[in-house]
């Protein structure tokens, strides 16, 4: 067993419970339909692109992580106040993050060849995404109205919307840009960046998530690749594939795609950090069943698992749910003095936090009463162990003991 004690490290606000718990914050404030671009849809017709920015109330934190969420609605229909996607945005905010739910241009021309008019809707979505990325890095030599961090901007969709977040990650050179796509067409220029607005400034994301999409191919996908991904998916998708195959669009197939488990193929053959849920039997979007909430909690939190992994560097990796609806509000968190544990349950492969909150004598003791480690704790200080055996332990300090499981 390997024991190290050290302060509470540079990212002050990961204090293991922020970015993963919903009672982080009581409360949400959402600026809505916040203009972040233009350009030409479908119809040839200019159209505003806006976002609604959901942050958590009361926050002091001036570089926090932005989560940019897009929509679904297979680009016929679908906003940025979808069923689908405000869930997520609230309970993300109440976690910690801003968050941002973007819309963008909806339409297939079904008076061309569909195949080719679906993969124009999707470049007109990426084009889009990289627009709202860029208006957020914007808005930071602007005062940075929403407190943002530049170095931790995620971005992630539902069916549709994944479809635009894979494709803006790995779509990452210009001889990628499908073949199908005009580049002189109105609405479409602009090559890889697209011409939706907020130029000179980078569209790229530290980390993309995938919920119920796909790619084109996973040929986008290359060694080198620096975004992580998560992904989720039912393995019984009617409308998006788990593996590989076609999309359809009333009895009619549109064209073949990689799914969620092709695509993390590729990723592991690459080497990109990758996660995927897998749910057996679900069909589509399974997040928004009222009947099985157990959808919901799963997807919320194994995906802010993984985001909390991404934006704090010092968090044990989470690639599953958890319950994320803890209880304590922030301030009553302050006032405890018993130690946050995290992740509680642990694997016996990874590392146990414990971050004190007060000053206080500690103790970790085992299922037999025996004491393995002690030590005095200063406010604010962390202490890990490391290759804990399987079983209950306790934590125990001057105000109680906090109980610990560890699993294979």
């Amino acid at each position: 067993m390997l024991m190290t004690a050290f302060p509470a490290f540079s990212q002050e606000e990961c204090d293991g419970y922020r970015y993963r718990y919903t009672g982080a914050f009581d409360g949400v404030a959402v600026d809505y339909d916040v203009p972040y671009g233009e350009n030409f849809n479908v119809n040839f017709l200019p159209e505003d692109l806006v976002v609604d920015v959901y942050t958590p109330e009361g926050d002091t934190q001036e570089a926090r992580p932005l989560v940019v969420i897009a929509h679904g609605g297979f680009f016929l229909a679908g906003s940025n106040s979808g069923a689908e996607v405000v869930p997520l945005c609230e309970d993300l905010a109440q976690m910690g993050y801003v968050v941002a739910s973007m819309s963008y241009r909806l339409g297939i021309n079904i008076l061309g060849y569909i195949p080719t008019e679906f993969i124009k809707a999707v470049w007109r979505g990426v084009h889009d995404s990289r627009a709202a990325v860029r208006f957020f890095r914007h808005s930071v030599d602007y005062g940075n109205p929403w407190a943002i961090d530049t170095n931790r901007i995620y971005l992630g969709g539902i069916s549709a919307g994944a479809f635009i977040a894979l494709h803006h990650a790995y779509v990452d050179e210009q001889s990628e840009i499908p073949a199908q796509i005009d580049v002189t067409d109105v609405g479409m220029g602009g090559g890889l960046e697209g011409l939706s607005g907020n130029t000179g400034y980078s569209s790229a994301v530290n980390g993309v998530f995938n919920i119920a999409g796909a790619l084109q191919t996973t040929d986008f996908m290359d060694v080198g690749e620096n975004e992580p991904l998560f992904s989720i998916h039912g393995t019984d998708d009617g409308t998006v594939p788990y593996g590989e195959g076609n999309i359809s669009l009333l009895g009619f197939n549109l064209i073949d795609v990689n799914g969620s488990s092709v695509v993390h193929e590729k990723a592991e053959e690459i080497g990109l950090d990758h996660c995927l849920i897998t749910m057996e039997g679900a069909g589509h979007v399974p997040h928004i069943d009222v009947f099985n909430p157990d959808y919901y909690d799963l997807t919320i939190s194994a995906l802010a698992g993984k985001l909390g992994e991404w934006a704090c560097e010092d968090y044990v990796p989470v690639c599953g749910g958890y319950d994320y609806t803890a209880e304590t509000s922030v301030e009553d968190f302050r006032k405890e003095v018993a130690p946050l544990v995290f992740p509680n349950p642990a694997s016996s492969m990874g590392r146990v936090f414990a971050t004190f909150k007060q000053s206080t004598d500690w103790k970790l003791v085992n299922a037999m009463g025996q004491t393995l480690d002690q030590g005095r704790a200063l406010a604010g200080t962390r202490v890990a162990w490391q290759s804990l055996s399987p079983g209950m332990y306790v934590v125990q300090t001057n105000s109680g003991a906090t109980p610990l499981v560890v699993a294979h």
